[in-house]
């Protein structure tokens, strides 16, 4: 029987495979509640719920007593059948990216993003080992973000509005975009760690109080909690910021670039959501719903600037240093030409 290898040639203008991008999108979707009901593990401390893996109480996960599934066993067990099921179409995915897919990066990307799948159900495990160790579990929540921006990135590059044959302009304007987009996302990514260690480090409540802090702009910093709390909540308005401004630069460039508007207008909506959301868990005391819910808001305003970014790298370039200097010095020379 003869073997079927991948078409390795990949087309000048490719032809989308719209059920594979049908697919990835689906995947993506599935994968965004992951993040949700990851933490509503947490937020109910229901980690040691189950106190082994890859068993759960020596069952399979499959063959786990329905019956058990009550209080936190089924936060804890819940989270591991519906990772196995993300992991299980991301499988999926990387495989149908391999047989159908002609571009050589595309089908590295989908094995790399189910390799961190794989790496993020392993990180699990060991948080359970290692009985929730803060710095595992952080490793374990940021690896999460970034697979479900993985699965954003193959819905993207498999979808028919991608050409690799766009012709990419370039302008100040854009560089400036460019550069705005790379640190919003890196900021964003950031202030999602600091939410991580505070929350595995129980330091969620350690400035009960909302707007201020404690009664005051700067409170005392008597504890690392204390501190770690602040930190996040100072982080967060400078995200705001960085998002309101990456906003208003790629709403004026979107006039030539369409796409630039919905993402940028998407991260506006999301962030100042997730800023209430940081509110309401304060002043509900940690309520286990809102606390999560805050969670997966930060994956949300993630992926819009995640979506953003891409869509600039890809519709536009820098200009290049020569390219900037003759910008500069064209009129420079041309006052030179007038005696000036």
């Amino acid at each position: 029987m003869k073997s079927i290898e991948p078409n390795t040639q990949a087309p000048k203008h490719r032809t989308p495979n719209l059920w594979l991008h049908y697919f990835a999108f689906f995947t993506s979707c599935l994968t965004f509640p992951l993040i949700f009901v990851g933490g509503l593990v947490k937020s109910h401390e229901a980690g040691l719920s189950v106190p082994d893996w890859p068993t759960s109480y020596g069952y399979n996960m499959f063959t786990f007593p329905f019956h058990w599934m009550v209080g936190n066993i089924f936060y804890e067990h819940g989270h591991r059948l519906y990772a196995s099921l993300v992991g299980f179409f991301i499988l999926v995915l990387a495989i149908w990216i391999w047989r159908k897919e002609p571009r050589a990066w595309v089908r590295k990307l989908g094995w790399f993003t189910l390799a961190a799948v794989a790496v993020q159900g392993i990180l699990g495990g060991i948080t359970v080992k290692t009985l929730l160790l803060w710095y595992v579990s952080t490793a374990h929540a940021a690896l999460a973000q970034t697979t479900f921006c993985l699965t954003v990135a193959l819905s993207m590059v498999t979808s028919k509005w991608w050409r690799d044959d766009v012709q990419k302009t370039m302008s100040e304007a854009t560089d400036r975009l460019q550069t705005l987009t790379l640190v919003t996302v890196v900021a964003i990514f950031i202030q999602l760690l600091f939410g991580a260690v505070m929350r595995h480090l129980n330091a969620g409540l350690a400035i009960p109080t909302w707007p201020l802090s404690n009664g005051s702009l700067i409170p005392e910093f008597t504890s690392v909690g204390v501190t770690l709390n602040f930190i996040h909540r100072s982080w967060a308005f400078v995200v705001a910021i960085l998002i309101f401004t990456t906003a208003y630069q790629a709403i004026k460039a979107s006039k030539a670039h369409p796409a630039f508007r919905k993402p940028a207008i998407a991260g506006v909506v999301f962030v100042i959501i997730q800023i209430t959301l940081g509110a309401i868990t304060i002043l509900s005391e940690k309520d286990p719903n809102w606390t999560s819910f805050h969670v997966v808001g930060g994956a949300a305003v993630l992926a819009s600037q995640f979506i953003l970014l891409v869509r600039v790298r890809h519709l536009t370039k820098r200009l290049h240093q020569s390219e900037t200097q003759a910008v500069i010095s064209s009129p420079i020379k041309e006052m030179a030409s007038a005696g000036l």
